[in-house]
């Protein structure tokens, strides 16, 4: 896929990857086989039939490629662009196993893109009403998700959204320059016309309890409020001016529009040395968003090497391209601050790896003697999320694991409660858009299920 020139794009917000044409979409699509028995769709979590809408595309047929995805997936632009398909629905192409697999993401991202951009959006069929209510708390992609499902079954369907604007994690989370925010927002609309409420500054657990939503007479509640409370390292200095979580980090850009500076002043840290901690996604997200805010030097610190970074390759890739420095097998210890209480360098230490952890990855070991500085005046801290208490602590009887998560019954997301249902990060912890959807979509039948007895 054509792309923004590395030397250029690391000062724009614009949208790295360019897009297909139609000749290339259908060059692309014609190398699928065909498949008789598609293991493609077995790895998509949302079910798409990927053979026809690729066909589709092949013919020329364009919005019907977009009709076919949209059957199952509300968000296909959303997904063609931040879906890790290379683990999902790539990694079962059978040309994937002699060589590179049909790059079914980029076109799902062309026949959704090539929709919004006809103006021919067509609205699916929706089924009469059932005349009852569903409350959706977090308008993140697992929300939108089971909404775009129930509101077609004939369901009156209303999202209750923190923030003053919809999209969850979509929208506040992740950069400009990976998902723009045009893309979330004709996502959202195309939901608004197919029925779906949504109500803004809401914040379910302050403003109304779920126990409320229920008395108001929704017959079923959806959580989705996503893992969103940030996680620090707890080490000395880490209360010092200029470290930042992720989450803040991020939203401050995304949300309150620090990538239109100067057309938007946002109060935001644009640091010359910027260290973010982490190697995951939104790490990748958060030192390239400091390269695009002015820093003349990003880093990426990191504990273990570049074989077992969570994040995507090509968001590896993208970040090299772009000239950010990586401190690999590298941990920090503490940060050191001015006279006025700003981070002014940060003390790390060499690492190796050991033997496997839990998680199969290996262990870390620090290197005895390795010590050494390293000037800085902004960290982000990119190490992951944890559960936010507000919803289960006010809701009486609804059940959670040690670490604040929801529990729930299988993959129906059917929680301890009756007619109170979870899914996404505020189950699995933080996982991947396409996942939380999945969860999304095996909710929406599980709710159906119980709200047809």
């Amino acid at each position: 896929m054509p792309e923004q020139d590395p030397k250029v794009r690391r000062r724009n917000f614009q949208e790295v990857p360019l897009g297909y044409d139609e000749e290339t979409a259908r060059r692309e699509a014609s190398r699928c086989l065909q498949c008789k028995k598609p293991t493609c769709i077995a790895g998509c979590p949302v079910e798409v039939n990927i053979p026809k809408f690729i066909r589709q595309i092949v013919e020329g047929d364009f919005l019907g490629a977009a009709a076919t995805i949209k059957e199952t997936n509300s968000l296909p632009a959303v997904c063609g662009r931040v879906c890790p398909q290379e683990d999902q629905c790539e990694k079962n192409c059978v040309l994937g196993k002699k060589g590179e697999p049909v790059a079914i993401g980029r076109l799902e991202r062309f026949a959704a893109d090539y929709e919004r951009a006809s103006g021919a959006m067509k609205i699916p069929v929706i089924l009469p009403s059932k005349g009852k209510r569903v409350a959706i708390i977090g308008s993140g992609p697992s929300g939108l998700t089971i909404a775009g499902d129930l509101v077609k079954l004939g369901y009156e369907v209303t999202i209750f959204e923190a923030l003053h604007k919809p999209g969850g994690v979509l929208i506040y989370g992740i950069p400009e320059f990976r998902l723009p925010k045009a893309i979330v927002e004709a996502e959202v609309e195309y939901l608004k016309k197919m029925g779906v409420k949504i109500v803004l500054n809401a914040v379910i657990g302050r403003w109304k309890t779920i126990d409320e939503l229920l008395q108001d007479g929704y017959s079923a509640v959806y959580i989705a409020v996503g893992a969103g409370a940030p996680v620090f390292m707890n080490i000395p200095g880490e209360n010092l001016l200029g470290i930042y979580s992720a989450n803040e980090y991020l939203t401050r850009s995304n949300l309150m529009k620090a990538y239109l500076f100067p057309d938007f002043d946002t109060p935001i840290v644009t640091g010359k040395r910027v260290a973010v901690i982490g190697g995951g996604n939104v790490a990748m997200d958060a030192v390239r968003t400091a390269l695009r805010l002015g820093a003349e030097h990003a880093y990426i610190i990191y504990r273990r090497g570049r074989e077992e970074m969570p994040a995507r390759k090509e968001e590896i890739h993208h970040a090299e391209e772009e000239g950010v420095e990586f401190f690999l097998l590298t941990n920090p210890l503490s940060y050191e601050g001015d006279e006025n209480g700003w981070v002014k360098e940060m003390k790390c230490i060499r690492m190796v790896l050991g033997e496997p952890d839990a998680s199969g990855r290996r262990s870390p070991i620090p290197i005895p003697g390795s010590e050494f500085t390293l000037p800085v005046d902004t960290v982000v801290v990119a190490i992951g999320t944890q559960a936010n208490p507000v919803v289960p602590s006010t809701t009486p009887g609804l059940e959670t694991n040690r670490w604040g998560y929801i529990v729930t019954k299988g993959e129906s997301g059917e929680t301890s409660r009756p007619g109170i249902y979870a899914g996404g990060d505020i189950v699995t912890g933080s996982a991947t858009v396409i996942l939380a959807m999945g969860a999304g979509k095996k909710a929406a039948r599980a709710i159906h299920e119980f709200l047809s007895r």
